[in-house]
Parts: C-alpha cells; structure tokens; sequence
C-alpha cells in the first residue's frame, strides 16, 4: 500500500474522492497558522470544494505551526505532498473519505522564522488565517487586556526581526508589507471566541503599538479582522482512525482527520484584498454575526461544558454516551431552552428549537468518539467565555441560573482529580496547578473555586449564584452526579420536554 502523495492519488481507492483539479496549477493566497484537525476538516475542506469547482484556484494554502507540538503534524504531512485524508463518519456506520488537496506547503516557525514572515508578506498572500486556540489569544480571561509581561510576547518585543508567537511573525510580516508599499493582508480568526475577530484585532493592534505606535495605527486603519461563526464537531485522531482508513480504503495516511456530516461557517464579509466565493460552498457571507456565534458558543460549547464534567464523574468517557442517556439530555435541554437561549436575539433564519434538538443529535453520534476529556480541556479558556456570560446575563435579566451555576460546580469537582468510581482525573489545563490547588479546598472552603476572580470576576458576590452553586457542589460531593442531575431536571418541572 503506497503512501499518500501526488503519484499515489491515481491509484487510490475508486470510492475516495480526490481533488479533481490540477495541483500544479494551485498558488498560495492564504497562510493559516495553526493547522490542526478542525482547521483541515473545516476552512480548508471549503477552499477544496472551490478549487473542486474550478474556482480559487490563486488561493491555495500554506501551513504555519508556532507551537512545539506542529512540528510533527508538519513532518507527517510534507512527507504526503501536503495532502490528507478528510474522513465524515455518519451515525450510521458509513465512512465518506476524501483526500483534501488545498494545502500547499506547511513551514514550521521555530525552524525558520524568516521564511514564515517573507511568505506572509509576499503579495500573492491576501488572508492569514487562525485557529490558534481560545488560549492563543493571549488576554486576560476577566479584563480582556492583551499580556505584555508574557514572557514570549516581550522577547518578540525585544526582538522583532526574530519573533517565536503568532503576534511577533505576522505584525513583522505586516510591517514589511507597509515598508514595501504593499497592501495588508485580512487576518481572519477561525476560533470560537465571541467576536473572534474583534478580539483578533485588540490583541495584534495592541502588540503593535507596544512595538511601534505609528504601526499600530496603520493597521487598525487598513487591516480587515472578519467576524466568524465555525462549527463542526471534530475529535482528535485516534490510531484506529489510521488503521481504519487503511484497512477499509487501503488509504496509507499518517494523519488523516475525522468529523461529523454536520458543518456550518458564518462569516462576516469584510476583507482588505479579496476572499474566494465562500458563499458559491455553503459558507453564510452575513453583514452581522454576532446572532449566530452566540447561539453557537452559548448552545453548543457552553453545553459541551455542561455534559463533560458531569458525565466524567459519573463514570462516562464519551459525548454520545452522555447523550444517549435520558437524564443528561434533559439536562442539556433544560439549559439550553431555560438558559443558554433567553440570552440570544433572534437568529436570521434559524430555528432555536430545532438547532437545539440538531444538537443532541450530533453529541449522541457513536461514530465520532468524542471523548470527553477533550471537552473538559482548557476549561479556564472556555467556562469563562462561554458560560459566564450566559450566568451574568441570567442574573441582569432575573433569569433561571442553578444549571448554569451546577455546570461551574461539576467543574470545580472535576478538578479534584478523581470520578465518583475512584478512578483519576488527567486535568488538562494551563492554570492546572492553580485549578487543582483551589478544588482540593472544596471541602473545607466550598466557596475557594469560585473566589478566583481571574475566572469569575465578581460572581461571588452574587448572592444568587453563589447559593446555587454552593447547593449543586454540595449535592455533588453527597449525592453524586446522576441524582444532583436529577434534582437540576426536576426542580421546574421540565423534564427532557
């Protein structure tokens, strides 16, 4: 069995699709740093499905890794000629694999940082594209003000002909394309963050200013930072997805990436220099996005968060097994109609009811595997993004909050390390220590969790919430997860509805 390269996509499996158009004819216009799984399930499936078409041809893409972690996934993807294996497995059973074809070249920045800038700033290059991770942003979770005494950030500072972060490679490139009389390029944020690409803007005009005020001001003059909505549920390759692939197509990848049916990408149509015909693919080209990130951040992830800890504890590992169980999808359904939902204006052409049952659906897809501890991973970078909002808005409003404040208590005893069978926790998070440190207190000083205000600013103080979650964490610690849930889902008398 041949692996994947240009030569062996002639002999691939008749059932896979292949780019059906000529790659030697593709030149790069976009550079996106951070290439993972969602990233080449989701915008790089799209600009494939252009060229699929005929179009975009002038948009190919060139990967950029600036985590120590890329560099494998460039290893294994240049040793393929860049191409990968996209894999949409339906609940059914049934396996759809395509070889995806758009990505050009993937440079690794800690091997050669100038030539990540010189690619940035060479004129063919019109979008630099993110999904650096809701962490990646580098602000402060509670005041949202850009970490200048980051370590990394000050040594760009320092250096900026040399930079390591994202912030230092593509001010420097910007930098350039302004020395050169060059139009700037759209930075456009693929991460789920509200107003992901306003956030993308304060943060890189805010290292800009703090290396050269007048840079800063052109950019935030003539740099486009478009608003996006993403979404599609795209779990981590396993090796049995690998030998899976191999076995069932005889497709010899080493990374192929796996996804639900089910994706969705609502982008607001604002570019300096240009975009491919998104909306020619299924993309939703709006003038506004913000209805429709927050039903997804305040649907869909804040209720990712809303199952993981709790089905964790209860002895769970995966997403469709909590949504295959009667008490957690009532829960589910509890938070999103009576809490998520009263937060949101009204969503141009969705349906909330259906949107929020098309939920469950995908969570309770077995084919997927999405395990639960890649859900609860990063919480510090997600509860206070997703669900804190949705808390404070409840508060203003009068709104219901106790399943809200119960998902933040199933968090703080998910940080104790260890499930209610006594099995141990891996708690994946950059505040790790500090999260682990404040959970061993939940016995003795029930409020420690909740009193970090780097997290939660001054929800504390919230007679409200405080109770509610003093009474979920309570229930937690002498009931367990199944009858705290069953409790959470009886008390308004709304069962799964």
């Amino acid at each position: 069995m041949p692996a994947l390269s240009n030569a062996s996509l002639s002999h691939l499996d008749p059932r896979v699709a292949v780019p059906r158009y000529d790659r030697r004819q593709v030149t790069p216009g976009i550079v996106h740093i951070g290439v993972g799984g969602f990233h080449r399930a989701h915008q790089a499936m799209y600009i494939d499905e252009l060229m699929n078409r005929g179009e975009a041809l002038n948009w190919g893409i060139v990967g950029v890794g600036v985590m120590p972690g890329d560099r494998r996934m460039q290893e294994a993807l240049a040793a393929q000629d860049y191409l990968y294996t996209l894999v949409v497995k339906h609940p059914n059973g049934e396996r759809v694999p395509r070889v995806i074809g758009a990505m050009l070249d993937y440079l690794y920045a800690a091997d050669d940082s100038e030539a990540v800038i010189e690619c940035m700033a060479a004129p063919a290059i019109r979008i630099v594209s993110l999904t650096v991770t809701e962490g990646g942003y580098n602000f402060h979770p509670v005041s949202g003000e850009f970490d200048l005494d980051n370590p990394e950030v000050r040594h760009d500072l320092d250096h900026p002909e040399a930079p390591r972060t994202t912030f230092g490679l593509v001010v420097e490139a910007l930098a350039r394309r302004r020395a050169r009389g060059l139009a700037p390029f759209t930075l456009m944020s693929c991460d789920n963050i509200q107003g992901n690409g306003e956030v993308a803007k304060r943060m890189f005009i805010a290292f800009a200013r703090a290396r050269d005020p007048e840079l800063a001001i052109w950019l935030e003059a003539e740099v486009a930072f478009p608003n996006a909505m993403v979404d599609r549920i795209t779990p981590v390759t396993q090796p049995f997805d690998i030998a899976e692939l191999a076995r069932k197509f005889s497709v010899d990848d080493a990374w192929p990436v796996v996804c639900e049916p089910f994706t969705q990408w609502v982008l607001e149509d604002r570019f300096t220099h240009g975009r491919p015909a998104f909306e020619q693919v299924g993309v939703q080209v709006v003038e506004e996005v913000e209805p429709y990130e927050l039903m997804k951040l305040r649907l869909l992830n804040a209720s990712h968060q809303a199952l993981c800890y709790f089905g964790t504890l209860a002895g769970y590992r995966y997403a469709h097994e909590v949504c295959r169980d009667p008490l957690f999808v009532a829960f589910l359904l509890g938070y999103m109609r009576h809490e998520g939902s009263p937060t949101l204006a009204p969503v141009p052409g969705v349906d909330l009811e259906q949107y929020r049952l098309t939920l469950i659906e995908r969570f309770a897809n077995p084919e997927i595997k999405d395990t639960l501890a890649r859900l609860c991973a990063e919480s510090s970078d997600r509860i206070p993004k997703w669900l804190v909002p949705v808390i404070r808005e409840q508060l203003a409003s009068g709104g219901e909050i106790h399943r809200s404040a119960a998902v933040v208590a199933s968090w703080a005893r998910y940080a104790e390390g260890v499930d209610e069978q006594g099995e141990p926790i891996a708690v994946v998070d950059r505040h790790k220590h500090e999260l682990v440190a404040l959970a061993a207190e939940n016995r003795t000083r029930p409020t420690a969790f909740i009193d970090n205000r780097e997290l939660f600013g001054d929800l504390i103080e919230n007679d409200r919430f405080r109770e509610a979650y003093l009474t979920a964490l309570q229930s937690l610690h002498e009931r367990g997860a199944r009858a705290t849930l069953e409790t959470l889902t009886g008390e308004q008398g709304q069962g799964a509805e």
